[in-house]
């Protein structure tokens, strides 16, 4: 069996699909629609977030025109490291900032609603949309996840 090198790294796919998103004025939204996933889904796997399945990775290389050897880093099983302790980015932060707030809520909300246990990060769906408002434009980001009941031993 031979054994494929490359001096190619997830940081550098994850430049390439940044420059060929700009190059070709592309939105995640398009992105998401060639490769036949969901925008949110999209962004994080670009991101290194997400591993890709090979037929959505091939898409996107596709779509991107990438290097052909950018398909196999893309379906690379992630190490997730977030650099800070506190986000900086004002827009990031104020997600920080809701998880502080509302994290015991939805906690306890979750909890009384079905027994004691998580929100699936793996098995989830997030959509982000506009709603007009005349008291300013709202950001609406709804989140679905598996409930996942903690096991007793």
């Amino acid at each position: 069996m031979d054994m494929i090198t490359t001096t190619m790294t997830r940081e550098d796919v994850t430049a390439m699909i940044i420059q060929a998103k700009k190059q070709g004025s592309l939105t995640w939204e398009s992105i998401a629609e060639e490769i036949g996933m969901s925008p949110v889904w999209t962004h994080s796997a670009c991101m290194g977030m997400n591993a890709m399945p090979a037929e959505k990775a091939d898409a996107l290389v596709s779509t991107l025109g990438l290097p052909p050897e950018a398909s196999a880093i893309l379906q690379e099983s992630p190490t997730k490291i977030w650099e800070q302790t506190v986000p900086t980015d004002p827009c990031i932060y104020r997600f920080y900032e809701i998880v502080g707030v509302y994290g015991p809520t939805l906690k306890a909300l979750i909890h009384e609603k079905f027994g004691d246990g998580i929100m699936s990060a793996i098995d989830f769906d997030m959509t982000v949309t506009r709603v007009e408002n005349s008291k300013g434009d709202r950001v609406k980001v709804e989140m679905s996840g598996k409930y996942l009941a903690y096991n007793a031993w």
